[in-house]
């Protein structure tokens, strides 16, 4: 109960505080294809509720090289929406060892509707809607993430 609290307190934060007001850092990270190739990105990083709350919304435009990452403190059943997201979204749910279980492809901007991969996971990858289309990235790939011990050394 206080958890959920928790996070509904962040998200009224979120939807209310100015948009310089939750800041992220930046890293980052690389998806393998199941084929070898691998894609580089460069992600921010959702590390908090406040930050998890806010996500990408507001946002017009984001690179064809850019992310955002997702980051639990627990492996869950972790939902994702697009309120006061403006751009359509690839959403990529990672489980714990950097597998991408589901992908969400072009979510549709300012939908309300819960987005889950419908089993526990990590973390959640957004990328610009069609991304993983473009770039042939499917269910069964490895993000490379220092997150998921998969970063290369």
């Amino acid at each position: 109960m206080l958890r959920a609290i928790a996070f509904a307190a962040a998200a009224l934060f979120a939807l209310t505080a100015p948009v310089s007001a939750v800041t992220f850092e930046t890293d980052k990270l690389a998806i393998e294809t199941p084929s070898g190739e691998v894609h580089e990105f460069t992600v921010e990083l959702a590390l908090n509720d406040a930050q998890r709350a806010r996500g990408l919304m507001y946002r017009r435009e984001m690179a064809a090289d850019h992310g955002m990452l997702f980051l639990y403190d627990r492996i869950g059943l972790h939902s994702m929406w697009m309120a006061n997201t403006y751009i359509p979204l690839d959403m990529l749910f990672i489980k714990p060892d950097g597998e991408v279980v589901h992908i969400a492809e072009r979510t549709v901007p300012r939908s309300r509707r819960p987005i889950s991969a419908g089993q526990r996971v990590k973390a959640v990858l957004e990328l610009r809607g069609g991304t993983t289309d473009r770039l042939d990235i499917p269910v069964g790939s490895t993000v490379r993430h220092k997150a998921f011990g998969t970063a290369d050394p």
